[in-house]
Formats: structure tokens, C-alpha cells, sequence
């Protein structure tokens, strides 16, 4: 192999994002990382749970983004930080329309930021979170936003991150959270 395929193979690397979805089941991971996708790509049949995980690459600003879509069983949880090595981004997946399952959502990621990375307030994360609050499209978003903010707060205190409302089903916000993954 040449010095200029060597090159060339690490231009190509840097401009490869890996980034994971990971939330509680039936949040909208999958249906999220299918509206990611050119509308030529994406799946034209019900999505359904992801039993494992699903890699789906898609292009965005100059850059390939390989997104990992874990599924969100009980079963998967304890496994979801065997897949951390390498990732620019964490996006965790919270379902609005279902606050009855707020706080094991934002407990379950609490855990997993602790445990992988012993995170203590004020550490930078080294990747970027971003909480995405998806199915706003079946709530009265301003009922449940100063809930959510409140939780948010209370869980990821010193943390950075970046909360995004979003439908993945009718694409709102989708666009804004592909241009939050770049660096």
C-alpha cells in the first residue's frame, strides 16, 4: 500500500463521525435514525423494535455518520457501554408521551454516563450528548417542557449537553440533530 492510499484512507476516516442512539424501548430510536436517511433510503415498512442493534450510515455535512441504534429492552441495557469505544456522540432517546417512564429514562442514563466514564460534575464528557425529546407531536409540548427541563436538570447536574424536541415520526427537528452530530 502506498503512502497516497494511506493518506486518502485517513482523509476518508476523518470525515467518519460513529455515534450512538440508545434510550428506553419504544422511545423512537429506530424511526429517528430511518428519518436521518435520504428519502430514497429509508424504510418504506413499519419499523419495529430493535431486537440487538442496527448500524445505518447516512451523509451529513461532508461527513459519513455511522449511527448505532441499540435496542432499548431491559435485557440490552447492562451491554449499551460495551459500545462506547470510539464514539463522537451520544444521542439518548426520551419518549415525552410517556412521563410515567421520565424518570427510569433519565436514571437509566445517569447509570450509564457514572459507569462508563465516572463522570463527576463539571467533567467534559469526551463525546457529545445530546437528549433528544422525541414524539412531541403527541403531547401538549409546553405541559410536559418545564417537567422534562426539571429532570434533565436534576439528573445530568454539571453535565454538558444539549436537549432537542423533536417527532421523529413527521421529521421535526431531525435535520437540527443530524447538524448537532458534526463536530
Amino acid at each position: 500500500m502506498g503512502l497516497l492510499t494511506i493518506i486518502k484512507k485517513q482523509k476518508r476516516k476523518d470525515k467518519e463521525l460513529k455515534c450512538l442512539i440508545l434510550g428506553l424501548d419504544n422511545s423512537g430510536k429506530s424511526t429517528l435514525v430511518n428519518k436521518l436517511l435520504p428519502e430514497e433510503e429509508r424504510s418504506q415498512v413499519e419499523i419495529t423494535p430493535t431486537i440487538g442493534f442496527q448500524i445505518v450510515n447516512f451523509n451529513h455535512g461532508g461527513y459519513t455518520i455511522s449511527m448505532w441504534d441499540i435496542g432499548g429492552q431491559t435485557t440490552l441495557r447492562p451491554f449499551w457501554d460495551n459500545y462506547f469505544d470510539k464514539m463522537e456522540a451520544l444521542v439518548w432517546c426520551v419518549d415525552v408521551s410517556a412521563p410515567s417512564r421520565f424518570q427510569e429514562s433519565l436514571r437509566e442514563l445517569s447509570q450509564l454516563l457514572n459507569l462508563d466514564r465516572t463522570v463527576e460534575s463539571g467533567e467534559t464528557l469526551p463525546f457529545k450528548l445530546i437528549v433528544v425529546l422525541n414524539k412531541i407531536d403527541l403531547v401538549d409540548w409546553n405541559s410536559v417542557e418545564g417537567q422534562l427541563d426539571s429532570l434533565l436538570s436534576t439528573h445530568l447536574e454539571g453535565i454538558e449537553y444539549v436537549s432537542l424536541a423533536v417527532s421523529a415520526l413527521n421529521g421535526q427537528g431531525t435535520m437540527e440533530l443530524a447538524t448537532l452530530l458534526l463536530p
